[in-house]
């Protein structure tokens, strides 16, 4: 059943509603993802994406596996390597990410608002590269191979993996989930690891700190054996 334009907006409308809240909520951030895992060392962020990650990847290449879903093709070039080390240059100028960004700015971020109209701007600017004559029309340059000359590293996707090799993209997913697991899993034995090191130093403090008292206690019971010591000489 093909729902209608009003159908369609509310549908939109809901849920967009329901993941700004959500994200809006727990806080969750691409940047602060990577940002706080290198500088802060803190991986609340970090192991949320890596949870999305693998669900995405495992429901993304099942639909790919069974023919559903109209997946969309990402060519992986040089030009999107520099294009998103400099994306992930203003992600950190700017704070957020770009759904942090839109969340931040509804609470009332002057420089959240600043960042997403330069985003809309930039946006715009690419558009309008995208379609000259000198920027490599990303469809021409894609064949699924290796093409150096136009400046493509090779396979784009899943799909294209499933195509030329006949095996299911599921499997590739699975690889993919499985090394994003592994990355999971140490970091939870980080910071276990951290947890246990920060248990044992405040033990430490502890004991350093019952030491001291007994230190300041002893002396004054030395004074008073030698008070009782004088005393008992004197009645001699």
């Amino acid at each position: 059943m093909e729902m209608s334009s009003l159908t369609q907006c509310l549908a939109a409308f809901l849920f967009g509603s329901v993941v700004g809240f959500l994200v809006q909520r727990s806080r969750f951030c691409n940047t602060a993802a990577l940002r706080d895992a290198m500088l802060f060392k803190s991986y609340r962020n970090t192991k949320a994406l890596l949870v999305c990650m693998m669900i995405l990847t495992i429901g993304f290449t099942a639909f790919i596996s069974v023919g559903g879903g109209h997946p969309m093709h990402f060519e992986v070039g040089l030009n999107q390597v520099i294009g998103l080390f400099l994306f992930g240059i203003g992600m950190v100028l700017a704070g957020a990410c770009t759904v942090s960004t839109w969340v931040k700015s509804g609470e009332g971020n002057v420089g959240a608002m600043w960042a997403l109209l330069f985003t809309f701007i930039g946006m715009f600017l690419f558009s309008l590269f995208w379609s000259s004559t000198w920027w490599p029309p990303a469809p021409q340059t894609m064949t699924g191979g290796v093409d150096l000359a136009g400046l493509q590293l090779g396979f784009a996707n899943a799909q294209t993996l499933q195509q030329q090799t006949g095996i299911p993209a599921i499997f590739f997913g699975l690889i993919q989930s499985l090394v994003l697991g592994g990355i999971y899993y140490a970091i939870v034995r980080k910071e276990r690891a951290m947890a246990a090191a920060r248990e044992a130093a405040v033990r430490a403090a502890e004991q350093t700190a019952k030491t001291a008292s007994a230190t300041i206690a002893s002396p004054t019971g030395a004074e008073g054996d030698d008070t009782d010591t004088l005393a008992t000489a004197g009645k001699g």
